[in-house]
């Protein structure tokens, strides 16, 4: 089969890394990729978010499968343009993508669903958001409605740190994300990411994991898109995920059908876990990053016969084969990010390294210059290891972090303390 795969990080690096182990794939691009991406597959300067452009190259090519990795595209409609020209796609219509790109929509839909999550109010003026704020005081959860890159969100821990997350949304810091705010309950417990596959009928769990977002040690400091994360995550118990699908995953699906858009594609549920009872956090319509990292080194060549069932409807049918192992990946990211980073930094140390089904470097924001690797982004590269415990993928994972160059960069040490 002749495989396209949208996106340029690090998740689009470990879905092609996968994809390669599996021998249906016969070619592979990916578009727009980057340089560690170019070690092992076509890439192709292509414009995602145009539905029209991807669709005359993937005819162009003869594409026989499309995977979109982030949601932007997603959110553009991308994946119906596919469809409606015939290929088959991996991932949700933009009507389905709202899931992600509308908090309070997922609000609604767990209202009419039944599924519990936290209290919340959504609001179009800063002047509402700051009453309500006053009403319900701190800590609070104050997020952007719109897609801000995993951005958007800000734990309030005063009333005052809460109204200045309000000006900064209602004044543009995230850009059109913030033109809508839905304020939340603070809700107390343990995070996990539980991912799953849903091919509009039928439910396939595939995989949980957690991960550190905040760039400090000792998960302090502000938000990121992501420090690390490791699979799977100790908190969510086969009981807490059968419960989480009953009660939350399952009538969200429902929901959807029932309105006309049915979800497929993956869908990973952040959820907070208190005393053994999972409440849902937030939606998204594609894999975590860096979450994906670990789950892929997990799944191998399978996760591309699960991801090409899920677009054929064919869920059903098929079954995941766990390997008791443990797999964890470890950020390195830019000096100064999430603040103000340099762009253009020289990071050796990554040609000859030893690459097999064990350990990964999946790179995120690198291209390639005089024959040197350059950083191009916040977060560059993810050392990615499986072990047979939690410690020994951790091990094998910061070794292949040390083992980089990079004085412009940094990475937190202690990803997967809680677990270990």
């Amino acid at each position: 089969m002749n495989i396209l795969i949208l996106g340029s990080g690090g998740r689009e690096h470990a879905l092609a890394w996968a994809a390669l182990q599996n021998p249906k794939c016969d070619k592979l691009i990916v578009a727009p990729g980057n340089a560690g991406i170019a070690q092992i597959a076509d890439c192709a300067d292509l414009d995602v978010e145009n539905g029209g452009a991807v669709v005359s190259f993937a005819e162009q090519n003869s594409i026989d499968f499309v995977i979109v990795g982030p949601e932007a595209p997603l959110a553009a409609g991308v994946a119906d343009r596919l469809r409606d020209a015939g290929l088959l796609v991996f991932g949700p219509s933009a009507a389905a993508a709202k899931l992600e790109a509308s908090k309070s929509f997922t609000k609604e839909i767990c209202a009419a669903a039944n599924a519990p999550t936290a209290a919340y109010g959504h609001f179009t003026d800063a002047a509402s958001a700051k009453a309500y704020v006053a009403a319900q005081g701190a800590p609070i959860v104050v997020k952007a409605d719109g897609l801000a890159a995993g951005k958007g969100v800000i734990i309030a821990e005063t009333v005052p740190e809460a109204e200045a997350a309000i000006d900064d949304m209602f004044g543009g810091a995230f850009g059109g994300a913030g033109a809508e705010v839905v304020i939340e309950e603070f809700m107390q417990g343990e995070e996990a990411s539980f991912f799953v596959l849903c091919d509009g009928t039928d439910v396939l769990p595939i995989g949980t994991a957690q991960d550190h977002k905040r760039v400090g040690e000792g998960d302090t400091g502000p938000n990121t898109g992501g420090m690390g994360a490791y699979s799977p995550a100790p908190v969510l118990t086969d009981a807490i995920a059968q419960q989480a699908l009953d009660e939350i995953i399952k009538p969200t699906m429902a929901e959807m059908a029932r309105r006309g858009t049915p979800y497929q594609g993956v869908l990973y549920a952040g959820l907070m876990i208190e005393n053994g009872q999972p409440r849902l956090v937030e939606y998204n319509v594609r894999f975590g990053d860096p979450e994906c990292q670990a789950l892929m080194m997990r799944l191998g060549a399978q996760a591309f016969d699960m991801m090409h069932a899920c677009a054929d409807g064919r869920l059903a049918e098929t079954r995941v084969n766990w390997a008791d192992d443990h797999a964890m990946t470890v950020v390195l990211a830019a000096n100064g990010y999430p603040g103000a980073y340099r762009k253009g930094t020289a990071i050796t140390g990554l040609d000859g390294m030893t690459e097999d089904s064990f350990q990964m470097m999946f790179h995120a924001g690198t291209t390639r210059k005089d024959g040197q690797f350059i950083a191009t982004g916040g977060r560059v590269l993810n050392a990615t290891a499986r072990g047979a415990t939690l410690q020994e993928a951790r091990d094998r994972a910061y070794a292949l972090a040390d083992s980089v160059d990079w004085p412009d960069g940094f990475y937190r040490r202690d990803i997967g303390w809680r677990a270990l």
